[in-house]
């Protein structure tokens, strides 16, 4: 009997070994085929934003500024006045230049009535003069009077007209300066172009600045993307609008989707002349991910740019997130909870978040998040 159970036991000691085995070779080998072909790969990066600066087109002197540091702006929004004072008399005075060519415009008018009137008159004595040179010969001076008076007349008329003409083109050229500095004037109300956030106060009021002279920078909050590293064995699997979730350390619990906008085509650290593959390995690339503007809009006070995070972005279309590495909540609350979160955190009072662990493959793993009750 002892035999037997010692038999048995021999057999299930063997069984265990090698179905443990076979499932840890198993294992291995579905972790390679993961490392050959990920479904998901993660690269760390900060929130970032497009920076435009505000600009003077022309040189003068700031009269008003309308915002302060740190303000939230709206296309369209005023946010510098220039002085305008020369622009006003150049103005005035343009104006009233317009206004003499017009006079001078209505005087050439007449002048042509005239003209054409005395042309008419000495068509009228050309011709009866003609009609007399065929019966009397004592009428040829006075025919060849009147020839002179037509020639003059015609002259004289050209000439009105000619007048005319120049009134009309210096009237032109006028009203042409008179619409340029109107375009100064209206350039002189520096407006927002973008919505965002003023970053800096580069001038301030009364400080004359040069011709595109700058006056403030704005991050522009409906153009926000994360810039994170991908080596050359991923890089080359992620295509251009690929899915990826963004999430950042202060907020783990929120992802927030974007898409892949940018892969740069040339890596970020140059090659030697003769490498191996572990050194190619090395060679990253610089790949953008951009959230939805219309998502920004509608949530632009709660954009805070250089918050540090890591984003997903998924290499295979079929994949599903809840195949991630890390757990990802597919089913965030609402932007008010994360803006929140976001205030918790910088003032030091939110949950303290363990440290990213490293997997096998290398990379760095974001803690799974936990769920909080609403």
């Amino acid at each position: 009997m002892n035999a037997k159970i010692k038999k048995l036991i021999t057999i299930a000691v063997v069984v265990v070994a090698v179905v443990a085995v076979g499932f840890y070779v198993y294992r291995r080998y579905k972790a390679n085929q993961e490392l050959k072909h990920p479904k998901f790969y993660s690269g760390n990066g900060r929130l970032e934003a497009t920076e435009v600066y505000v600009s003077s087109k022309l040189a003068g002197r700031i009269d008003k500024i309308f915002i302060k540091e740190g303000d939230l702006v709206r296309k369209g929004d005023k946010l510098v006045q220039m002085e305008t004072d020369s622009l006003e008399a150049q103005k005035a005075a343009t104006i009233a230049q317009i206004k003499v060519c017009e006079a001078a415009l209505e005087k050439a008018k007449a002048n042509v009535k005239q003209r054409e009137s005395d042309l008419k008159y000495a068509t009228y004595k050309y011709d009866q003069q003609k009609k007399l040179l065929s019966t009397n010969a004592t009428a040829e001076q006075k025919a060849k009077e009147a020839e002179t008076l037509y020639d003059n007349s015609v002259a004289q008329l050209n000439t009105a007209k000619a007048e005319v003409l120049s009134a009309k083109a210096q009237i032109e050229a006028q009203k042409a300066e008179l619409n340029k500095i109107q375009v100064d004037i209206d350039d002189s109300l520096l407006v927002a172009t973008y919505d965002g956030r003023i970053q800096n106060l580069l001038a301030h009021e009364g400080e004359v600045l040069s011709a595109g002279g700058r006056v403030m920078n704005i991050i522009a909050l409906t153009d926000v993307y994360m810039t994170f590293f991908l080596p050359t064995s991923v890089v080359g699997k992620v295509k251009i609008g690929a899915e990826v979730k963004l999430v950042f350390d202060a907020a783990p619990n929120y992802p927030i989707d974007a898409k892949v906008t940018f892969v740069d085509p040339v890596a970020q650290f140059t090659p030697k002349s003769v490498e191996t593959q572990v050194e190619r390995e090395k060679l990253m690339f610089r790949v953008k991910a951009s959230i939805d503007p219309k998502l920004l809009e509608k949530h632009l006070e709660l954009v805070k740019t250089g918050v540090p995070g890591v984003a997903w972005v998924k290499l295979a279309p079929d994949a599903k997130w809840e195949e991630c590495p890390v757990k990802i909540n597919l089913n965030p609350p609402t932007p008010r909870a994360i803006a929140e979160d976001l205030e918790k955190a910088a003032k030091g009072t939110g949950d303290k978040k363990p440290a990213p662990e490293t997997g096998k493959s290398g990379k760095k793993v974001s803690p799974a998040p936990t769920e909080k009750t609403k």
